[in-house]
């Protein structure tokens, strides 16, 4: 492989490891901190366990996340100097202001939380979770504004060979970025919605403080159903926006390969083995695809024939990722719904069944996230930045590739261990359960609140 391949590799990666610690933070931190107010507007105690409890599991996912994350940023450096050479005066504000404001809050807050117990009021105590919550998804928004100026670059002129930005406010509101910030964030609720009624519904197999998980099985199960409801809707309006401007990304999503008007959907596509724009077979939807992406039935989807084959994305594994990605969504909104109407009716613990799905479905909506990034990545090949720059010509020039071999292999053993160790750590006290105790997260046991 060369060093082009090889520096994706890398990237894809360290990023998609990274990327399984967001998602639980992002939603998490807004459970947690819906608990602890709870806690401190009825004063009820159950919510302060449930608060630490959570909150503990979210401490550890944090970690992890903040050790992968930044090792991203040091790539654009090492590996796409020439990218960030070309484009760095507008990809590195967002990025800039996400670590001066968004990660500047968490980092103090979060230290607030957790060793504030017992130290500051109960109302600061719990606002301080909630600006770690705020700012989390503040982080996002930046990244995402970041990944949304490279999916569909605004506000910049080319001068002197580099792209210079010219209009803050319109990479800052970007309509490709606001709506890829609103499918993700509610994409991490769902992740932390499924965490948390899978824990709940393993501890009620074994009739683990039944109270207590009862309790949080229903506060996941709504925060699931409503999430995943957002989730099907922002993804319609991400179709709508990608069809407009990526239609490159759009046609492989749908394997669309002849442009026409009143286009329909593709639900089922086998290509030929030998040539993947031949359809050997596929279940179709007529009109379909044009009232998705323009919302009307007449409107013009464009084939990829008309793109020349330099500027076209892999389709295979854009088109396959895009529609597991949808139908674990449908799968996830059924489990939600089952698992809202077996809170409310009281049927939990009697519905064992349910109980073993949703304890099995934790890792469905971590794959619809990956998935959903490969789609938004490779569909956006063979550019770094759509229309502008290419990923072959944005790679750094005095790499080897037994350099970058050798960095690739060091990251994914040094990622398989940090995966293990929380893989470890999670289940380790996602299986203890919650403390007897109401002391801080890291007090001894008999302390008073």
């Amino acid at each position: 492989m060369d060093v082009v391949t090889l520096s994706r590799l890398q990237f894809a990666i360290t990023s998609m490891f990274h990327f399984l610690f967001v998602p639980l933070t992002l939603g998490l931190s807004i459970l947690v901190a819906f608990m602890e107010t709870r806690y401190v507007r009825t004063g009820n105690v159950l919510y302060l366990r449930m608060a630490k409890f959570w909150g503990k599991l979210f401490l550890i996912n944090f970690a992890l996340g903040v050790v992968t994350g930044i090792t991203l940023e040091f790539q654009f450096g090492m590996n796409w100097a020439e990218y960030s050479r070309y484009v760095g005066d507008i990809f590195g504000a967002p990025l800039a202001i996400e670590a001066t404001l968004a990660f500047f809050l968490e980092s103090v807050f979060i230290g607030v939380w957790l060793f504030g117990w017992n130290k500051v009021s109960k109302t600061f105590h719990a606002v301080s979770i909630w600006i770690v919550a705020i700012a989390t998804n503040l982080s996002a928004l930046w990244i995402l504004l970041a990944n949304g100026w490279m999916q569909h670059p605004v506000g910049y002129v080319i001068r002197n060979g580099r792209a210079e930005m010219v209009d803050f406010m319109a990479v800052a509101t970007n309509p490709y970025g606001l709506i890829k910030f609103s499918h993700q964030i509610v994409s991490g609720y769902v992740v932390a919605a499924f965490f948390v009624l899978g824990i709940s519904a393993w501890h009620l197999l074994r009739k683990s403080q039944p109270d207590f998980f009862r309790s949080s099985f229903r506060m996941g199960a709504v925060f699931g159903l409503v999430s995943i409801v957002l989730v099907l809707a922002t993804g319609d309006q991400h179709a709508v926006e990608v069809a407009k401007t990526q239609p490159t990304k759009f046609a492989a999503m749908e394997a669309v390969w002849e442009t026409s008007k009143g286009a329909g959907i593709n639900i089922i596509v086998i290509p030929d083995a030998q040539n993947e724009r031949n359809i050997v077979e596929k279940v179709f939807i007529p009109k379909l695809l044009s009232y998705m992406a323009f919302h009307t039935p007449e409107g013009e989807v464009k084939g990829l024939r008309d793109f020349p084959r330099q500027d076209r994305p892999p389709v295979a594994p854009v088109f396959f990722s895009f529609r597991a990605m949808v139908g674990m969504g449908f799968l996830m909104v059924i489990l939600a719904l089952c698992a809202v109407i077996a809170s409310f009716r009281g049927t939990i613990e009697r519905n064992r069944l349910l109980l073993r799905f949703l304890l099995y479905a934790i890792p469905i909506p971590y794959i619809a996230n990956q998935l959903g990034w490969i789609v938004a990545e490779m569909g956006r090949q063979p550019w770094i930045v759509y229309g502008v720059l290419r990923t072959s010509d944005a790679v750094s020039t005095s790499l080897s590739t037994v350099q970058v071999a050798g960095s690739l292999a060091g990251f994914t053993l040094l990622y398989g261990f940090l995966g293990a160790v929380d893989i470890f750590l999670l289940v380790m006290y996602a299986r203890k359960g919650p403390d007897d105790d109401a002391g801080g997260i890291l007090k001894p046991a008999g302390r008073e609140v």
